[in-house]
């Protein structure tokens, strides 16, 4: 579809970059197989375009959009490339077993990283553009062209290299606000100026690519398609490198909701916005602040006397969504120990979860024992399950596995803690003492694993409410440069702080492993 019929049409198309712009958010990495899970949700969801990741990067991110190829049906697939050869012959690859795809290929136009980064004047820039193009119209038919810190650069200058790259071949054109420096008046804009300008823009998609940085990457976006944009990218909970992205639910549910003054919309089943949400978060373990627009806590809550009772009398006096509407459960109390496999399989596929056989069957499992512990189950137990059990690394075992533990403490102690784990398939046993009762486990944990990764951030959260509630935990932790989050849940909270500290070290040691194969490879 172009862009005229698009523009007719009035409908924005949604191209989401969770898995690879939202995954450089710092800690927030996946595994391939929870890359996948998300993916899935993403099609259910209705985005238009899933970008899964930059398969020139490493051997991990390859075999991810690799996967997510061959899983999705309805969007179309692309790998981001630089504008080389080999970056999109990678990438080529890495798409192929798509049943729509394509590549996404950059360069940066602003002077400032032509002077500082590129170190090429604005002729070679162009240059390398139109051969990057021309080097992937020879084996797809869809190529879409971004001019990195367009924000930033010459209005005229991205004119003469869209003119070009669009000859060469280009069927979107993306205009990034990298580092988020732009005003949604002046970016609108500069916007109409280049769809108006640009020879062959009108054969083109016109895509907007927001960061978050001055909190106005929603607001820059729908001044974008204002302006005839018809692409926006963005990211669920509007995670991204540094302040994050464009947030897909907020600008999804603004152009629904101001749809009298916009006059458009998109192909999103806005009732998935909250699944894919919570799905995100517990992949990633970032929480979702309470008072996150569309899909925090605190969305749809009224606490104000005054508020209240015009909610009571009439919800659109405060309230111009349903909580409905982008998939908010109204009773969140689902199951208890007598729920059987297929409701059970129901819940999953409602929470956003949309698992084979083999890891339903495991997190039934999961399930019946926790219904065992607690009377009533909730939502966010059944997502913690899943998280903990279901999106873990497949293919070989766990480096470190939690065996026993032990912990003391009490007014006139000093708290200690053994622990016991499985380390490479065999078995190490060790003590130590800490501040508290956690300290005390990370620190054997630490001398048991040999780990010298510094913890960022340590977060917990009751996930229901009662006093038989899971406790949830998070924590980042960094080491040599790569930033990783752990997460767990338990109804104890001290085995919960054990579980998501030793998930995250995991994680590392995955990490580390794709770092060294990218380094045996060489450039």
């Amino acid at each position: 579809m172009n862009a005229m019929n698009q523009e007719q049409n009035n409908v924005v198309q949604i191209f989401d970059t969770t898995l690879r712009d939202g995954e450089q958010s710092p800690g927030a990495s996946m595994t391939v197989e929870q890359k996948v899970v998300i993916a899935r949700q993403l099609e259910k969801l209705g985005v238009d375009v899933i970008e899964a990741g930059f398969a020139a990067s490493s051997d991990g991110d390859f075999e991810s959009v690799r996967r997510v190829a061959k899983e999705a049906i309805r969007p179309r697939v692309l790998s981001l490339a630089r504008a080389q050869e080999g970056d999109i012959s990678r990438a080529l690859k890495a798409v192929e077993g798509a049943k729509k795809p394509g590549i996404h290929t950059f360069i940066a136009t602003s002077d400032i990283h032509l002077k500082h980064k590129l170190r090429m004047n604005r002729e070679q820039v162009v240059e390398a553009a139109v051969k990057a193009v021309a080097y992937a119209k020879q084996f797809t038919d869809y190529i879409e062209f971004s001019a990195e810190d367009a924000s930033r650069s010459d209005p005229e200058f991205l004119i003469q290299i869209f003119r070009e790259v669009i000859r060469a071949g280009a069927k979107a054109i993306n205009v990034p606000d990298t580092t988020g420096y732009a005003i949604p008046s002046e970016f609108g804009a500069l916007m109409a100026n280049l769809i108006e300008r640009t020879a062959g823009g009108d054969r083109v998609i016109w895509s907007a690519h927001c960061h978050n940085d001055l909190g106005l990457a929603v607001a820059n976006s729908l001044a974008a398609v204002h302006n005839g944009a018809r692409q926006i990218e963005c990211t669920i909970n509007g995670i991204g490198e540094r302040a994050g992205n464009t947030s897909l639910e907020e600008v999804v549910m603004a152009l629904r909701t101001r749809k009298n003054y916009l006059n458009l919309d998109t192909n999103i089943h806005s009732e998935q916005l909250y699944p894919s949400s919570r799905l995100l978060s517990q992949v990633t373990g970032i929480a979702i602040p309470i008072n996150k627009p569309i899909v925090g806590d605190n969305a749809f809550a009224h606490e104000a006397g005054i508020h209240q009772d015009g909610v009571l009398k009439h919800k659109q006096t405060y309230e111009i969504m349903t909580p409905e509407s982008i998939g908010i459960p109204g009773n969140r109390l689902v199951m208890g120990k007598h729920s059987g496999r297929h409701a059970f399989d129901e819940r999953l596929k409602h929470l956003g979860f949309n698992l084979n056989k083999e890891d339903m069957n495991r997190a039934f499992v999961r399930f019946k024992e926790l219904a065992d512990k607690k009377k009533n189950i909730y939502d966010e137990d059944i997502e913690a399950i899943v998280a903990e059990e279901i999106l873990r690394v497949p293919g070989r075992p766990d480096k470190f596995e939690l065996l026993y533990m032990n912990v003391n403490s009490s007014t006139d102690g000093i708290p200690t803690a053994t622990v016991k784990m499985r380390v490479d398939g065999g078995e190490k046993m060790d003590h130590a003492s800490g501040d508290g009762v956690v300290d005390a486990c990370y620190k054997v944990i630490s001398k048991i694993t040999g780990s010298r990764s510094q913890l960022v951030r340590y977060s917990v959260n009751a996930i229901t409410a009662g006093t038989d509630a899971q406790g949830e935990v998070s924590c980042l932790i960094e080491d040599d440069g790569i930033r990783v989050s752990g997460q767990s849940s338990h109804t104890d909270v001290i085995m919960a702080s054990a579980m998501a500290y030793i998930n995250a070290l995991n994680k590392l040691a995955e990490r580390k492993h794709y770092r060294q194969v990218v380094e045996k490879a060489g450039p």
